[in-house]
């Protein structure tokens, strides 16, 4: 079975998800809160959707479409049991070099800088392993948190969307951020 290259950060370990971590991920993305900054999250969070979605990870690694990241806390490693607080992936044109930066953080970790040290560790990664030349990341207009996260990772504001992204039946507004590869570009 293929697996993740395992990341670490300060206070983070990105590692791959296991379908032992099913229950967290319905119970963190089954937040309507969570759900409500994303496209890809439904709410309700169903039975056996996590165990599909963590199933479906091998594809894109597979076919070097996409990496998905389980975010954990390092602290809980110390001791063999691993904190899921969160996931981050990003999706990958191969033909065209380019990244497309996704993540969502469980709510009780909201507001502790968690999705800023995992977005960065990405980005990194991103550029130095899989020599991206660019990375972009969308947000709903109406999350500014995530755009604030984007900004402190270095990404640029490029574009705004009206009305681009539908989320339970109401249209919401894109704001697009990219970061091209300072090495990528001096070549």
């Amino acid at each position: 079975m293929l697996t993740v290259p395992t990341l670490t950060t300060d206070r983070l370990i990105l590692r791959s998800f296991t379908l032992e971590d099913a229950s967290d991920v319905q119970r963190l993305a089954g937040e309507r809160e969570v759900a409500a900054t994303t496209c890809a999250i439904s709410h309700p969070y169903k039975d056996g959707v996590a165990e599909k979605w963590i199933g479906s990870h091998s594809k894109g690694l597979k076919t070097g479409s996409g990496i998905v990241y389980a975010i954990t806390l390092k602290e809980a490693h110390v001791s063999d049991e691993s904190i899921l607080i969160g996931a981050i992936d990003i999706r990958i044109d191969q033909a065209e070099k380019i990244g497309e930066l996704g993540y969502w953080i469980g709510k009780p970790y909201w507001n502790c800088g968690y999705c800023t040290e995992a977005a960065n560790v990405i980005l990194s990664y991103g550029f130095d392993v899989l020599k991206l030349r660019s990375i972009h990341a969308f947000h709903f207009k109406q999350n500014p948190a995530s755009g604030r996260v984007l900004e402190k990772i270095g990404m640029q504001f490029e574009a705004e969307y009206p009305r681009a992204a539908e989320k339970w039946g109401v249209s919401v507004d894109l704001v697009k951020y990219c970061v091209h590869n300072k090495i990528q570009d001096s070549q």
